[in-house]
């Protein structure tokens, strides 16, 4: 079966004057596309990179794929730019592995993801999404008063709504006093212009769940990240993750009681199904007081083959990165056919 490839690069396309240095963090290096192209070519296929864009349309448009293995982020700040490489395969009828269109735009939206996995009753902390526009300056006094008129309490941490691998997510960015809040909403909000949420700072066991499959989706396992530091303000965010090899310590399966891991495991299944996630994703939580609260859900996680909590996760659990590949094309395709 011919596979097509759809991904985007880090290096390809250089960071804008006054960007962040973390806008392309999503993006893969090339040893994941390599690593992808030898397993699909392992099990008798014949892969084939398309990277992703108007470059990626024309390839689609001249050689057809029989199917596509998809990991494209997609460029710009927007929440529907992980569903566009998936939005044309269906238009054009071509099976993909991962979540559709729908499911992609609402997960790579915190609030709105917040709000679908509350309905159901999945504890999530107290947050308000602050919503400044795209280009006119914020007035900052009006800007503080709304931390006085949402009563949340501190400490606080805010983060880009839209945005995955982090991005945006510092220590800086949490806060410890009220007057901290207009400065650090601004920081993010010129440097990503997009809606910021101000979550609750909950101070517990930092999870991530993997799951992979359909009808019914598995729990591959839960992995804690503990870091070598003691922190009460520790956040597994863009420092930590840059730096893991130094300041992380990866702990799975995860040393929680058995009723906190089934509790923890049947919150990602739910938020799984409700999200209408498909075939992997990666769920994160914080547990506090033997409760998760959900944190996100990333329907797109990083398949790099040395780096990525899902990898790490599955290797932990003896599945290499090949066989975590194969997986997620077995449950694609046996979604599909």
């Amino acid at each position: 079966m011919k596979i097509g490839i759809t991904y985007d690069l880090r290096g390809e396309t250089p960071i804008p004057a006054g960007a962040p240095d973390d806008l392309y963090e999503e993006f893969d290096e090339p040893v994941t596309v390599a690593a992808i192209v030898q397993v699909l070519r392992g099990l008798g296929h014949e892969p084939v990179e398309l990277g992703n864009g108007p470059e990626m349309i024309q390839k689609v448009l001249i050689d057809r794929p029989d199917f596509v293995f998809n990991f494209a982020e997609g460029h710009g700040v927007g929440r529907s730019r992980e569903a566009r490489v998936p939005a044309f395969l269906e238009m054009l009828g071509i099976p993909y592995t991962g979540s559709d269109p729908a499911t992609l735009g609402v997960c790579l939206d915190k609030d709105w993801t917040r709000r679908l996995v509350q309905s159901i009753g999945i504890h999530v902390p107290e947050a308000i999404t602050v919503d400044l526009g795209r280009d006119a300056e914020p007035d900052t006094a009006l800007l503080a008063e709304v931390l006085a008129h949402s009563e949340l309490p501190v400490p606080l941490i805010a983060k880009p709504t839209c945005e995955g691998s982090s991005k945006g997510i510092l220590s800086k960015c949490v806060i410890e006093k009220a007057e901290q809040f207009a400065p650090v909403v601004l920081d993010l909000w010129r440097a990503y212009r997009q809606p910021v949420l101000v979550e609750e700072f909950i101070v517990g066991d930092e999870l991530t769940v993997g799951v992979v499959g359909n009808d019914p989706p598995e729990v591959l396992g839960i992995m804690r990240m503990i870091p070598r530091q003691p922190n009460p303000r520790f956040i597994y965010g863009l420092e930590s993750k840059r730096d893991y090899k130094r300041l992380i310590d990866y702990e799975c399966p995860a040393r929680i009681d058995q009723p906190e891991s089934a509790a923890v495991e049947e919150a990602a299944l739910q938020a799984f199904d409700i999200l209408g996630c498909r075939d992997v994703a990666r769920v994160d939580f914080r547990l506090r007081e033997g409760v998760p609260y959900f944190l996100e859900i990333n329907p797109l996680p990083g398949l790099n083959p040395n780096s990525g909590d899902l990898v790490y996760l599955a290797n932990f659990l003896g599945i290499s990165h090949a066989q975590l590949i194969e997986r997620i094309l077995k449950a694609a395709m046996d979604r599909q056919f």
